[in-house]
């Protein structure tokens, strides 16, 4: 799975990783991967500054010609990357790429005001994901530590649908190439939310539900043949997501695309894109 991959590339460091995620999955795979550069220029800008525009495809061109050089340096993959250099929005080039092409995953790294660990609102991560006809890879760890493959996966599931997604995809991970499974549920804190004291009675109940999805999860698991670990946690579902896959030094965080109010409004806030800012590890957002 996941053998053709299209890869937002802009010599950034975090777009620097990714690259090297998606080819070494690529070259282990023996994938496609398609390498996009994209030129935004609004038309202030053109007004002002016409002649920028050609730079600026110079500069894209020449910058993915070296990347083509150094992955086929670095890995043999001379033959199996393409290259874009597209004029438009990144993330509407990176969809209509990843269509044109018929991907099964975009990759790419964060982009933000503060590095890997805080991302810009509005940001180009965000619009990818929402935007995306396919599963999207976020890639929050060094250059040095990519190896394009994970050995230790944290789902995190409410028995929603698009949790039973991520937690289809993480199975057949599991099943085409031995990764392990955690599958964590986080009960909420309701009376953060609604005021209401929590009894020992209402603790139990909460408890119980939680028991409930859990073997959800299990069931789909033991359907395809494999037994996952489990685990279930109290508190701010992103907080506890990103601290679980701390502890367990999980290398893969697999979700749906939790927290979206429509398809046509950015998710800053949602559960999905605070636990893209707040993990250490990549993030494969399952649409």
């Amino acid at each position: 799975m996941y053998n053709t991959i299209v890869v937002g590339y802009d010599e950034s460091e975090s777009s620097k990783a990714a690259l090297k995620e998606a080819s070494l999955r690529v070259k282990n795979k023996n994938g496609k991967l398609f390498l996009v550069h994209a030129v935004y220029f609004d038309q202030e800008e053109f007004a002002i500054l016409p002649s920028q525009m050609e730079k600026r495809f110079e500069a894209g061109t020449h910058v993915c010609l070296q990347a083509k050089k150094d992955l086929n340096a670095r890995f043999g993959l001379n033959g199996s990357v393409e290259s874009f250099v597209c004029e438009g929005e990144p993330a509407a080039v990176l969809a209509d790429i990843a269509q044109g092409k018929k991907a099964d995953l975009i990759a790419l790294g964060t982009y933000g005001r503060k590095g890997l660990n805080r991302l810009l609102m509005g940001s180009v991560t965000s619009e990818v994901i929402l935007s995306a006809p396919c599963d999207v890879l976020v890639v929050k760890r060094p250059c040095a530590e990519c190896t394009g493959s994970y050995t230790s996966l944290l789902v995190p599931f409410d028995g929603s649908e698009f949790s039973k997604k991520a937690m289809t995809r993480a199975l057949e991970m599991a099943k085409a190439e031995g990764t392990k499974v955690t599958v964590l549920y986080v009960i909420p804190r309701y009376e953060e939310m609604m005021e209401f004291y929590r009894s020992e009675s209402i603790k139990k109940s909460l408890m119980l539900e939680a028991e409930k999805v859990v073997q959800q999860a299990k069931d789909m698991a033991a359907g395809m043949g494999i037994t996952v670990a489990t685990a279930i946690r109290e508190g701010h579902a992103s907080d506890e997501i990103a601290a679980t896959a701390a502890k367990l030094e999980n290398d893969l965080i697999a979700m749906g695309t939790y927290g979206w109010k429509g398809m046509s409004k950015a998710i800053m806030g949602s559960t999905t894109n605070r636990v893209i800012s707040h993990a250490n590890c990549p993030i494969l957002v399952v649409k």
